[in-house]
């Protein structure tokens, strides 16, 4: 892990490798929070083995999650409603909506983002700062 004061790096590798399901077929999931140093969000990357699905449904008090597929196929329920997701998809769930996902015929990874609703004061385009600094790409 590299760490200064204005970053954290930490290489997990693919996806495939730490995230792999284990003998009893439970998926894994790891939240990077903790490790970055994050003090706005949590994230959480997770593989679900196909046909599994988390064991329960939840909300909660005050964070809004976002997911987003990066690879294979399943089924999100939010608020008693069931829809396919894949590959691509972008799924926002407010703090109370009752959410759980299953994987279909192949495994489904996935990454998590978790802030607190309405706390997001400010988007990129009026929060970034040009700078002159170059980089080794930037002529």
């Amino acid at each position: 892990m590299t760490e200064t004061v204005n970053f954290t790096l930490k290489d997990m590798g693919r996806f495939a490798d730490f995230l792999r399901p284990d003998a009893n077929g439970k998926g894994g999931k790891y939240f990077a929070g903790a490790d970055l140093g994050l003090t706005g969000t949590e994230v959480s990357l997770n593989c679900l083995p196909a046909g599994t699905g988390t064991p329960f449904v939840h909300a909660h008090k005050k964070n809004e999650e976002l997911y987003i597929v990066l690879r294979g196929e399943g089924t999100f329920f939010v608020d008693g409603a069931e829809f396919p997701v894949q590959e691509g998809s972008l799924v926002r769930v407010a703090p109370a909506g009752e959410r759980a996902c299953k994987a279909g015929a192949t495994d489904l990874y996935f990454i998590c983002l978790q802030a607190q609703a309405g706390s997001l004061t400010q988007a990129t385009m009026h929060d970034g700062i040009l700078l002159e600094t170059k980089t080794s790409w930037i002529k």
